[in-house]
């Protein structure tokens, strides 16, 4: 449903131009042994994933925002509407953070990868 658009590549890891494969070559982030391990080129359209070296050193500016916005959400839900006292709050957050890394890391590298890339449908992709 969501097949298309950048989304659908962020939340699933899939190639940014032709959402048919997987960047990554293990799924589960949490096998923290190949959690960056990537193929090097789609095997549909044959998209370059790293478009230079160093490429997803942005990502870290991206996994940064994230952490920060999940910790405020954090926060808001144990302290304000829960009402835990700060410490017990500041602990949810290191717990959350922790259990959430591998998740945000892949995140990060899939809204990266898509700031520079784009959908393309069967028909564009055969003529570009």
């Amino acid at each position: 449903m969501l097949k298309g658009h950048k989304i659908y590549s962020i939340l699933t890891g899939s190639c940014p131009v032709c959402h048919e494969e997987s960047m990554y070559k293990e799924k589960n982030p949490y096998k923290l042994g190949s959690i960056h391990d990537m193929h090097e080129r789609c095997s549909h359209c044959h998209t370059k994933y790293k478009i230079e070296p160093s490429f997803f050193y942005g990502a870290m500016y991206v996994s940064y925002g994230l952490g920060v916005a999940i910790s405020v959400a954090m926060f808001i839900i144990t302290y304000v509407f829960i009402g835990t006292e700060v410490f017990t709050s500041f602990i949810s957050i290191v717990v959350v953070l922790t259990l959430l890394m591998p998740v945000i890391m892949r995140l990060s590298r899939n809204i990266w990868i898509n700031i520079f890339m784009s959908y393309k449908p069967k028909a564009e992709r055969k003529l570009g």
